[in-house]
């Protein structure tokens, strides 16, 4: 007797062009860009940090994240890149990591951060929110074409792909790993960015982006257990090991930047006495 599943019979491409392949992965890819710009822009302009040429922002976090998403997916997957080092440039063919992807965006807000000399920390509250609706609207591709493959599963909610072009297990009902990933960012989404502006407030700059992408990164940690991905070490996958790299960053820099800002605080208090 079988068991329910939901079918996916999806055509993951929508049309070429000569070599130009456009797909509902890059679609969805492109709009979680605009979504997470969009919300980010206006967060950071809420924080009273001028937005004019907050579009240079976005193209250095677009540019260095594709950079960092292409180079980490080539890195784990040379061998499909042996002999043929020219299709590291056919972005069209897909093939991104999602860690490289924003750890290369952090590293493009810093630099944008430079050189607007604007707070970093700012831009990381900003970026954080908007990282959780890039990857909600940019996981609605994966689920599409089914490329992320996750573990078999008798559940109800399970997943079957059947389309001749899918990317995903033909014959297998999966977890619906990377629908798991969407349901987490808005869950962080519906849990913190009502109270974003009261959080901001009260807790010094940085500490509510690295709370959204510490939580995500260990919902992700967790997640990945239900992909067939291989294992780098110690039996964790490459998106782990990304994963509690994150982690790591947030639980060292956010007692950091509250011991700096009690710091701040004291001292400026003492001025204040001492001028009274």
């Amino acid at each position: 007797m079988g068991f329910l599943k939901i079918t996916i019979d999806l055509e993951p491409n929508i049309f070429q062009i000569g070599p130009f392949l456009v797909t509902w992965h890059g679609v969805f890819a492109v709009l979680g860009i605009i979504a997470a710009a969009r919300l980010g822009l206006w967060l950071l302009s809420k924080d009273g940090v001028d937005t004019s040429h907050g579009y240079d922002g976005v193209a250095w976090m677009v540019v260095l994240g594709l950079i960092g998403a292409r180079l980490l997916y080539v890195w784990e997957n040379f061998q499909l890149f042996s002999g043929q080092l020219l299709r590291i440039f056919a972005l069209t063919e897909g093939g991104i990591s999602q860690w490289g992807g924003l750890f290369g965006a952090i590293v493009g807000a810093y630099v944008w951060a430079r050189r607007a000399a604007i707070s970093y920390w700012k831009v990381i509250d900003a970026g954080g929110a908007g990282a959780m609706i890039g990857l909600a609207v940019g996981r609605i591709g994966d689920i599409i074409n089914g490329e992320h493959h996750g573990t078999p599963t008798n559940l109800p909610w399970g997943v079957e792909y059947v389309n001749a072009d899918t990317l995903g297990q033909p014959g297998l009902v999966v977890h619906p790993e990377v629908a798991y990933e969407m349901m987490l960012t808005l869950v962080l989404l519906a849990l913190i960015l009502p109270f974003h502006q009261r959080l901001k407030a009260r807790l010094p700059d940085g500490v509510v982006g690295l709370t959204y992408l510490g939580l995500y990164a260990a919902g992700r940690f967790f997640l990945s257990f239900l992909r067939t991905d291989p294992s780098v070490i110690f039996g964790l996958r490459q998106a782990q090991l990304a994963s509690l790299l994150m982690v790591v960053v947030a639980v060292v820099a956010i007692p950091l930047l509250l011991r700096r800002s009690r710091a701040g605080g004291g001292a400026q208090a003492e001025a204040l006495a001492d001028r009274a």
